[in-house]
């Protein structure tokens, strides 16, 4: 998904997404990570490490096979149709910001350029010896027999996703979603997210020494959320839901149709 620069000192009014793991947990997708440190009760830093994925090369491809199969018989939930109906809608004056590397927006019907995924996505894989990106789809990677179509490499073949510890390309494009913010007529609508890897509460707003939280952002706020954080003050909020996502959805449509403005 491109995004083009705003106009920092005049930007135009849009509905801007940004959605983690509990956007898709009601339809039975497992947060990233556990508080324990795994996922898929695999540790993180062996399945998804920028310094390791070659040494757990076979773990690795067996792990992402895993969730690719998983992710096959996963279906969208209310409050992806919701996101659907706001960007249908709305257009190209909707951006979805997703961290999650599953496809349930695009299976919900909301068209894959249109989707900003900022740590990949889960069917896709890539290859670091020639560049080449490729859609495997819910299909197995093989490394016994398969190699990248392009340059029939083996070992440079890896998960489209962003490793910790690896580069995140697509950050520069979602902090020129960002930029819309400025907008007052802007809605910025946070979903499903503990706010501690992008770091919500500082694009929204600043703390004083003192501790005390300023919204720095003229435009409207949304959080849902299943409950409050550390991470993510309340008070850089206008409007919040601790309540599943799906069951959100009605509301937070309510609110965008109310509220947004296009100037």
């Amino acid at each position: 998904m491109f995004i083009p620069r705003a106009d920092y000192s005049n930007p135009e009014a849009k509905i801007v997404f940004f959605t983690g793991a509990g956007l898709s947990a009601d339809s039975g997708i497992s947060t990233f990570r556990d508080s324990d440190g795994l996922w898929e009760n695999h540790k993180i830093e062996e399945v998804c490490s920028e310094g390791s994925w070659k040494k757990n090369f076979e773990t690795v491809h067996k792990f992402y096979n895993e969730r690719r199969e998983e992710l096959n018989g996963k279906e969208p939930n209310a409050a992806h149709i919701m996101i659907k109906e706001i960007q249908e809608e709305y257009q190209d004056d909707c951006i979805v910001i997703t961290q999650n590397v599953d496809n349930l927006l695009e299976k919900a019907g909301i068209p894959e350029d249109k989707i900003l995924h900022v740590h990949g996505n889960l069917t896709k894989l890539k290859c670091e010896n020639c560049g080449n990106n490729w859609d495997i789809g819910f299909n197995t990677f093989d490394i016994k027999n398969d190699r990248c179509p392009k340059c029939d490499s083996l070992k440079a073949v890896r998960p489209n996703i962003v490793f910790f510890g690896g580069q995140a390309p697509m950050y520069s494009y979602m902090h020129r979603a960002f930029e819309y913010l400025q907008n007052p007529n802007s809605i910025f609508i946070v979903i499903g997210t503990m706010g501690n890897v992008i770091h919500i509460s500082s694009i929204i707003g600043t703390k004083s020494l003192n501790g005390k939280v300023r919204k720095t952002i003229p435009c409207h706020t949304i959080l849902n959320n299943l409950d409050e954080n550390e991470y993510l003050e309340k008070e850089l909020f206008n409007d919040i839901f601790y309540l599943k996502a799906s069951i959100a959805a009605d509301k937070i449509k309510e609110i965008i149709k109310d509220k947004f403005k296009k100037s």
